[in-house]
């Protein structure tokens, strides 16, 4: 369908290839898949069965390759022996597993002491190779923490994301970037504490804005005496500590103290901390007096898509939600899902003690017994039925259906419009991975191309790439120049790595420019015999004028849409996302290069020798033009070196 001259031999078996998953990996199989084994069902059998023959009956963990050497499953046993074996009995499997069998070349095995070490390791190499039989959950974020810093007289309160190996103390873990913001924000309102770096602390003159919108006490100038400072700290730390109708009874007693010594304003400052306290408890969507710390978990289904909802609670304070949608095969169960789900989640966050659910697992005690194990401390699984904590757990299930409704609702909009974009761009199927392609320079400084990734699930941003151009035969500007290099290397790589790899190739190339852009990437593509990518180029209308963009495909005139089109504003969504990505990677590469100098390649100049000279010069060209006697009269550079740093400007250039 859609057939056009220009692209009529992208090949069909690229564009979509044989997956358990639809389009919209809901499990149901697409109308536009086509099937393409790549051994039969007996070779397979065959290669389980020679593996079998000296597997031992101990716990371990095992690993289904194919004939490229991707892994197509991993799994975990309590004798491997027998979990193999079950795989030799193809008849009595799904057709998913008969599928994986047959593409199935070779196997990989690792002991295990215990059956819970199998499941904690399972989940560590399920999370890290996402192969295609598992059951997977997509989300792939850490998690935020608040830290309060411990190596400075006056601790910054930040927000921190990684391993926690620096001193301070952490609060967390925060289910979204938008928890963790409102309640930095509310807390810096509410205590005063700084957030600026310790580079910028080290060095401030006056007050900034913080201190102006009465976010910031201003230690950095001494308007908060170290001692009181420090007590700030300690209010904050209890209140993320869950004793908040402490620090509110004491706020209002000094509140009270304050007005009746008619020191109004010190009393309003009081008022607008209890306020900030106030709102930040009230925000909170999900309230409870039975919890302390723990992670709640509900599973919902609707059309064979499946949907977790968490919500996370630390000293009584709900510390925000999540909404995950795991990738999983029509014929798995809730309980698998959501026990499959939980395994891959703690292998980056830390377990609390308490996790409720909204179904019984399977393995629910080997669960608990490998958190507990991970933990260093007991973990309890629990799936309550009445009281409390149920209707807890039910709120949470009704928000996990509210959400995956949503999520139904955002696919069969995302899929009409890969559908318009099929039909307008000639293609012969709606595009699995769309990449645009944009560049960024300033007369050709700091010259960077951007690429983004959008596909049936929106913007696809652990997939976005960033190039550095490089080439010294592109003279600076040139536009056409810069987009053959992004796209040739782009696509020599992928050629390079594996030509039949579909999860990485495009079906559709959007290029930002017009008719000489375009000419340009089909060069490349020339060049590297790719005829199987669908390019489009998108030039801004006259004035630039939203909604009046030309697109140029190859062997076709100009066109427009429809100003009411949903595909143009599409496609303007996705030149925009383009566009911001490639000046935000052009913004960060030229403050770096504003902050480097010419001195940094000076063998023997290090950053003490390069500071002494920048003061005594004034700057870094002053420096260049320097002689000999100059340069050796500065503090910390010998004659020696003053002829080296010479010679490095004079000689070597």
């Amino acid at each position: 369908m859609f057939a056009s001259p220009h692209i009529s031999c992208i090949r069909v078996d690229r564009f979509y290839k044989s997956h358990p998953l639809d389009l919209f990996g809901n499990g149901r199989h697409s109308p536009f898949m086509i099937s393409k084994p790549t051994s039969s069902l007996a070779n397979g059998v065959s290669v389980i069965q020679n593996y079998v023959k000296t597997l031992p009956n101990t716990p371990g963990v095992y690993r289904m390759l194919n004939a490229r050497n991707q892994v197509l499953y991993v799994g975990k046993a309590k004798s491997l022996k027998k979990r193999v074996v079950s795989y030799t009995r193809p008849d009595a499997l799904p057709l998913r597993l008969q599928r994986m069998i047959a593409e199935t070349t070779h196997m990989e095995f690792v002991n295990t002491h215990t059956e819970a070490e199998a499941l904690l390791l399972e989940a560590n190499l399920i999370k890290r190779l996402e192969p295609r039989y598992n059951i997977l959950m997509k989300d792939g974020k850490s998690f935020s923490y608040i830290r309060i810093t411990g190596d400075h007289d006056y601790p910054l309160l930040t927000k921190h994301r990684g391993p926690r190996n620096k001193s301070g103390d952490y609060f967390g873990p925060f289910a979204s970037t938008h928890a963790v913001n409102m309640t930095l924000t509310t807390l810096h309102r509410a205590f005063l504490l700084r957030s600026c770096p310790d580079t910028v602390f080290a060095n401030r003159s006056r007050p900034c804005l913080q201190y102006q919108i009465k976010r910031c006490s201003a230690p950095c100038v001494g308007k908060i005496s170290q001692q009181d400072y420090m007590h700030l700290v300690k209010e904050s730390k209890n209140f993320l500590e869950g004793k908040t109708a402490q620090i509110q009874k004491q706020l209002a007693k000094e509140m009270e103290a304050a007005s009746q010594a008619m020191e109004y304003e010190k009393a309003a400052e009081y008022r607008d901390r209890i306020k900030a306290l106030t709102q930040i408890q009230s925000k909170q969507n999900v309230n409870t007096t039975v919890l302390k710390d723990a992670d709640l978990f509900a599973i919902s289904q609707v059309e064979g898509r499946m949907c977790v909802q968490l919500f996370l609670f630390r000293n009584g304070s709900n510390f925000g939600s999540l909404a995950s949608f795991p990738t999983h095969t029509e014929d798995r169960a809730e309980e698998d899902v959501l026990e499959a789900y939980l395994a891959q989640f703690y292998q980056d966050a830390p377990p609390p003690g308490q996790i409720l659910i909204n179904k019984a697992l399977p393995n629910q005690a080997l669960l608990e017994e490998a958190l507990t194990q991970k933990a260093d401390r007991l973990v309890k699984v629990h799936h309550p039925k009445s009281g409390e904590k149920a209707k807890l757990v039910n709120q949470a299930q009704l928000n996990a259906t509210q959400a995956l409704e949503r999520k139904l609702a955002e696919d069969a909009s995302q899929r009409k419009l890969l559908e318009g974009m099929a039909s307008t761009f000639s293609l012969p199927l709606p595009p699995l991975r769309i990449e645009v392609y944009d560049n960024s320079h300033i007369q050709g400084a700091n010259a960077v191309g951007a690429m983004i990734v959008a596909g049936p699930e929106g913007f696809v941003k652990n997939a976005y790439r960033k190039f550095n151009i490089k080439s010294t035969t592109i003279t600076p500007g040139d536009d056409y120049g810069m987009m053959r290099e992004v796209l040739t290397r782009r696509f020599k790589r992928a050629l390079a790595e594996d030509k039949d790899e579909t999860s990485t190739w495009p079906n559709l190339v959007v290029i930002d420019g017009g008719a000489g852009q375009l000419s340009a990437v089909q060069q490349v593509f020339n060049d590297l015999g790719i005829t199987d990518v669908g390019l489009v180029a998108i030039a801004k209308g006259p004035q630039r004028n939203a909604g009046r963009e030309d697109f140029y495909l190859p062997n076709r005139n100009p066109f427009q849409l429809k100003p009411n089109d949903p595909v143009l504003y599409y496609i303007q969504r996705l030149r925009d996302e383009a566009h911001r990505f490639a000046i935000g990677t052009h913004r960060s590469k030229r403050q770096k290069a504003l902050g480097t100098s010419s001195l940094d390649s000076i063998p023997g100049v290090g950053a003490k020798r390069k500071k002494s000279l920048l003061q005594h010069f004034g700057s870094a060209k002053s420096v260049q033009t320097a002689g000999v006697e100059d340069l050796a009269s500065v503090e910390g550079i010998s004659r020696e070196l003053a002829q080296k740093i010479y010679d490095f400007f004079y000689t070597s250039n």
